[in-house]
């Protein structure tokens, strides 16, 4: 039986409702660590780490789809909570269109920054080299990559978050198959992996676009429709939260690379693809379950269910905290075997990464709340609370984290930086929760 945004939601149902994304976002990551242990053991540890310089500069790109997405959605699932489902279905329209646009012009530009950019990173020699070809062709998919993106939030608005669980295996399954087939099979190296992601990406992007250009029986489908500036003005700065957490990230993973090639070389930069790896698969939870979550609290805002909304925001930190404990402790105690997937043929890389993965997951016990943090007041439409979370936890206190930490404590502290910086920013989350609950009365 179909769960509806507009009902009513216990632990339970929220539970049923969010898992589909969850799984969707933890498979997406798995996937995309498959390129990395392909790469690692059948390439070699150099390319490795030229797949790790370079891919956060290129992710920054597909930000424009988180943006569209979250921001998207929140204003389409409100407009349906307020009874306008034909308005609805042109914003989503619009914005489908915008995200395509848009993508077209930023591989362009893409494609003749990417040398320059990997320069700037400190590629040299055949590390250069690699870097520009991997990005080079993962550019080719940016598209399809900003189209799965925005989809994996209209979904759930369109009250089928299965149907994006489908889509995400079957993108997975295509990257897998791939990655088996042109880095072991036919041995194609580096750009095997990178075409393996461009197939992922086609198929998680267009297979959605497709299902919307047909009638289907969801509140959405794709329309005719009109440019609508400051509907996609409202969009943008609502969802540049999502936006600016990704380029952050990006930016800040670059960083990260510079630092430990300053302190470590290219198995520092080895090291940090892993715990990324590893991040992305446990951080999954926190971000499939805040985009599972988002639509309802938007329809039951913009509907004026404040009963509705209050059950919302404290079940999700409840849920929340305790998946981050659990997660954290499994961080712990897995670190050893989960360096060892990648590197167990290097035994000084192997017990690095062990350390560095043990350090890196503390923060695991706070990044879901602060994650659900900003994808809440997302939600809520109040684009410039989220942002500010977003910014300020992702850019401004990781960059004075990693700048400083390493003075005082040297490669460890690196690893630890993550940590202190959740832990400011988890600071922040509590002060907007308490500062913004008279005006949403979510508590």
């Amino acid at each position: 039986m179909r769960i509806q945004i507009s009902e009513s939601f216990g632990y339970r149902k929220l539970v049923r409702f969010t898992i589909p994304t969850i799984t969707m976002m933890i498979f997406t990551s798995i996937y995309g660590v498959v390129d990395g242990i392909f790469v690692s053991n059948f390439v070699g540890s150099e390319p490795f780490a030229a797949l790790n310089l370079i891919f956060p500069a290129v992710m920054m790109l597909g930000a424009v789809g988180f943006m569209i997405g979250t921001g998207g959605s929140a204003l389409v699932a409100k407009t349906l909570g307020e009874g306008r489902p034909k308005q609805a279905n042109q914003y989503f329209s619009m914005l489908i269109l915008s995200d395509i646009i848009s993508g077209l012009a930023l591989t362009a530009g893409g494609l003749l920054a990417l040398r320059r950019v990997a320069l700037f990173l400190g590629a040299t020699g055949t590390m250069l080299e690699d870097c520009v070809l991997y990005g080079g062709i993962l550019l080719i998919g940016n598209v399809a990559f900003m189209l799965q993106n925005s989809f994996q939030s209209f979904l759930v608005v369109a009250e089928r978050p299965q149907m994006g669980l489908v889509i995400s295996i079957l993108a997975g399954v295509t990257n897998m198959v791939f990655d088996f087939l042109l880095i072991y099979v036919f041995r194609l190296g580096l750009a095997g992996a990178a075409w393996a992601t461009v197939l992922s990406q086609v198929v998680g992007g267009i297979v959605p676009l497709i299902f919307f250009l047909r009638k289907n029986s969801t509140p959405l489908r794709l329309v005719r429709c009109r440019f609508d500036g400051r509907a996609l003005w409202k969009s943008c700065m609502n969802g540049s939260s999502e936006m600016v957490t990704n380029l952050s990230m990006s930016l800040v993973n670059m960083l990260y690379n510079m630092q430990l090639m300053k302190y470590a070389g290219s198995h520092g930069v080895a090291a940090y693809g892993i715990i990324m790896y590893v991040s992305f698969v446990f951080v999954a939870t926190f971000l499939g379950y805040s985009i599972g979550v988002s639509p309802i609290i938007s329809y039951h805002y913009g509907a004026g269910n404040k009963g509705e909304l209050k059950s919302l925001f404290r079940k999700s930190l409840v849920l929340i905290i305790a998946s981050s404990v659990v997660l954290t402790g499994a961080a712990e105690l897995l670190s050893g075997g989960l360096a060892g997937i990648f590197v167990s043929y290097d035994k000084e890389l192997l017990a690095m990464t062990t350390t560095a993965i043990q350090l890196y997951s503390i923060s695991f016990l706070m990044n879901g709340v602060n994650i659900f943090g900003s994808a809440f007041f997302t939600a809520l439409n109040n684009g410039v609370v989220s942002a500010m979370i977003s910014f300020l936890r992702t850019m401004l206190f990781q960059v004075a984290t990693i700048l400083i930490m390493p003075l005082f404590w040297g490669l460890n502290g690196i690893w630890f930086a993550i940590v202190a910086a959740e832990a400011l920013a988890l600071a922040l989350t509590v002060i907007a929760f308490a500062v913004n609950r008279k005006k949403y009365q979510y508590i």
